[in-house]
């Protein structure tokens, strides 16, 4: 059988994408836009899973008496999440696009939320262990899902603003699990928080399921929608379970996709990215307080800030992104420039270190957090510009999400070995992320060449 080969990308401009990047007039009024309210949708799944992902973070403290959890477990009964989560990255997004996103999500959701419920019932180490492992298998699809609903539902134009709306789920259920599982801690106890907010994530099933609908279905989509998102290039089959390919196509099998310098450089980008994300989830209190000096109140008002900002950035990147595709620019030149300028400023999180006031180094770690965000409305509408077909998006979506996870393995592990080697100073660990914000808008600006679907020919 022969395999598809990658023919070289010319310096022309794609007309498709060019055409897709002015499309259509939008069309107005409320009940033309019921893809807005599909990603609302997506948006209240991350959130509910960020939320369900941080309830263990908080609840920890509280479980180690009862559970007899000694410190040498906690950070293991922590990083085994980001094992089976990075992992199931590759089949979940393979899996989304073979039956669909809406299938898959709820699937991903269903084992969350009951994993969730089952963490209020732990006894001991070892099934605190298991649940750990199923709720990062179980989170796996939300995220390739997710970017498979966008690029079904969204033209070229609006995609990455569409995917900043969605990923800022992942901060607003950080921000919202602090408040919400402290507080039922304080009511009823740790196994309560796990039990109210699984049953939330069970909810959001139920909506998602009754809710959510395929952009083919005609129920509720105005034909003026519909050919709006489709002229506009939205990736959009009538089927997504189909599993043959039409005649024109080549057979595009899932591994042929690391054949290309694109992916590697969409992989490489996305690790440096969350790489020094994954520092303001889990090193970025502990730099407050013993590096800077803040006590519990403080770091509870200035600690929030820096995802406040980014809730900003994020939201802008994507309209800066679709707003040059608007004016004319081309796909690549867009996304190619939001994504480098976002992690070039990104970098400044190592001038933290340099300066004497801890509300410098603050708004530092602000830009720092906001610019990551600011790019990651464009790394989020890759998978959909460049698969070489509509079935191929959530695969990509999960190949450069595996990576991106990895950094979580790597990147928290790391910097605790920084700290202890450098005698608690977080000098290297920040001068390690801005060395790498720098490596991701390098890879993003040299080795991701153009932003245009793979071109693939039978060899």
């Amino acid at each position: 059988m022969k395999t598809p080969r990658a023919v070289p990308a010319t310096d022309q401009p794609s007309p498709a994408q060019d055409e897709a990047a002015t499309g259509p007039p939008r069309p107005r009024g409320l009940r033309h836009n019921t893809r807005w309210l599909m990603v609302f949708l997506c948006f209240l799944g991350m959130t509910v899973n960020y939320v369900d992902r941080a309830t263990i973070s908080i609840s920890l403290p509280y479980m180690t008496d009862d559970l007899h959890i000694g410190p040498e477990w906690q950070g293991v009964i922590l990083s085994m999440f980001f094992v089976t989560y990075a992992l199931g990255q590759l089949p979940a997004g393979a899996l989304i696009d073979r039956y669909g996103e809406k299938r898959m999500f709820a699937i991903g959701g269903l084992i969350w939320s009951l994993v969730t419920v089952g963490t209020g019932f732990v006894r001991g180490i070892g099934s605190l262990l298991f649940a750990r492992l199923a709720l990062g298998a179980g989170e796996a699809p939300a995220y390739p899902s997710c970017a498979k609903s966008v690029s079904r539902w969204f033209p070229v134009r609006e995609r990455a603003l569409a995917n900043s709306v969605w990923d800022n789920g992942a901060r607003a259920g950080t921000a919202v699990a602090a408040p919400v599982v402290t507080a039922l801690i304080a009511w009823q106890g740790w196994r309560m928080a796990f039990w109210v907010t699984g049953a939330v994530a069970l909810l959001w099933v139920a909506l998602w399921l009754k809710a959510y609908r395929e952009p083919s279905a005609r129920d509720g989509l105005s034909a003026e929608e519909r050919a709006y998102v489709t002229a506009g290039g939205a990736r959009l089959e009538e089927n997504p379970a189909q599993k043959t390919t039409a005649p024109e196509e080549p057979a595009v099998r899932w591994r042929d996709l690391f054949r290309h310098r694109t992916v590697w450089g969409m992989m490489i980008g996305f690790f440096c990215l969350n790489y020094v994300i994954y520092f303001f989830i889990t090193w970025f209190p502990s730099y407050l307080v013993d590096a800077r000096g803040f006590d519990l109140l403080k770091l509870g008002f200035y600690g929030a800030l820096p995802g406040i900002v980014a809730i900003g950035g994020s939201l802008l990147g994507g309209w800066t992104s679709d707003t040059l595709l608007r004016r004319g620019w081309s796909v690549t030149r867009a996304r190619k420039t939001c994504l480098v300028c976002g992690m070039l400023f990104s970098s400044v999180i190592a001038f933290a270190v340099l300066v004497p006031s801890a509300m410098w180094a603050l708004a530092l770690l602000s830009v720092s957090y906001a610019s990551l965000a600011f790019s990651a409305a464009s790394v989020a509408s890759l998978p959909a510009d460049v698969a070489p077909t509509p079935r191929h998006v959530a695969s990509l979506g999960g190949i450069q999400n595996f990576a991106s996870n990895l950094a979580g393995v790597l990147g928290s592990t790391t910097t605790g070995l920084l700290l202890g080697f450098f005698h608690h100073s977080f000098v290297a660990p920040l001068m390690l992320s801005g060395a790498l914000c720098i490596v991701g808008a390098l890879t993003y600006g040299l080795v991701v060449k153009r932003v245009e679907p793979l071109r693939l020919t039978a060899a």
